[in-house]
């Protein structure tokens, strides 16, 4: 499903039309605008297979095997869950969502779904040490200030893959209310990614997740907590739309990549013993 021009003008159109503020830190910056979740699988690809009247959006990618779904109206805290199917050489996995979490950094996992994996991959928890998250002994990371926390505890039954042997471990990424490191205050959001998804994918999401780089939120936009820090950008809605679109395109070049890569035909074997045609005269 190609991006057209007009939803990229859409895009376009409401950057234009908003007072744009610095919202920091990310885990409290709100859900943003699920476009830049929505048009990056698009560019790479993605089909859109849900009801276009409905507001549950569905998007499968071109190989069939991953599936994301937006359900603004969930009765359950995930409105993002993204699956991916089994297959000969991989398992099937499975993360979700909250309502509140950044489209922005939800992004940088999709993103990095469609792209290549890294050649030398590292690890989320020293993502987050290298970004001044304050690790335990347990290997749990606590943001500075405190107020999201990103561990690996035992997986509790959800979503519809099926439930391996007891012992598997998943990834927990949790923002509350109180940061008070020893009183759980109210979830706003949170994170699920079960112990097969691949570990460049949570490495992705952690570093998004912790950039000090602000979020941009219109004047009016939702944010996840009143203690979030808001200041006039400097950037201007046009610079905001040519970041927008040079990430589209990317995202489109590597697909066309991948693309022409899959469906390169390799020259059949020669035979042994053949003797090569003689050449016309």
């Amino acid at each position: 499903m190609p991006l057209s021009e007009r939803q990229l003008a859409a895009f376009a159109d409401k950057q234009d039309r908003q007072i744009p503020y610095d919202t920091s830190p990310r885990h409290l910056a709100g859900p943003g605008d699920a476009r830049h979740v929505t048009h990056g699988l698009a560019a790479a690809g993605w089909t859109h297979t849900s009801d276009p009247l409905s507001a549950e959006i569905v998007l499968r990618s071109p190989d069939q095997r991953h599936r994301l779904q937006f359900d603004p109206q969930s009765a359950t805290s995930a409105w993002w869950r993204l699956r991916a199917d089994p297959t000969d050489t991989a398992p099937g996995w499975y993360a979700e969502f909250g309502a509140l979490v950044p489209a922005e950094v939800l992004a940088g996992l999709t993103d990095a779904l469609v792209a290549p994996p890294p050649a030398e991959p590292t690890s989320p928890l020293s993502v987050l040490k290298a970004a001044g998250w304050l690790i335990d002994g347990r290997g749990a990371a606590d943001s500075d200030p405190p107020g999201c926390r990103v561990e690996r505890r035992p997986e509790q039954g959800r979503g519809t893959v099926s439930w391996r042997e007891p012992g598997r471990v998943a990834w927990h990424i949790e923002v509350r209310d109180n940061p008070d490191a020893f009183v759980r205050g109210p979830l706003l959001w949170h994170a699920f990614l079960d112990d097969a998804t691949p570990e460049h994918l949570v490495t992705a999401f952690v570093t998004a997740l912790a950039d000090t780089t602000p979020l941009q939120r219109g004047m009016f936009d939702r944010t996840a907590h009143r203690g979030v820090v808001q200041e006039p950008s400097p950037l201007t809605p046009q610079q905001t739309v040519d970041a927008y679109l040079t990430r589209v395109k990317a995202l489109q070049g590597q697909a066309r990549a991948a693309h022409r890569q899959r469906t390169k035909s390799p020259l059949p074997p020669a035979r042994a013993g053949a003797t090569p045609p003689a050449p016309r005269r």
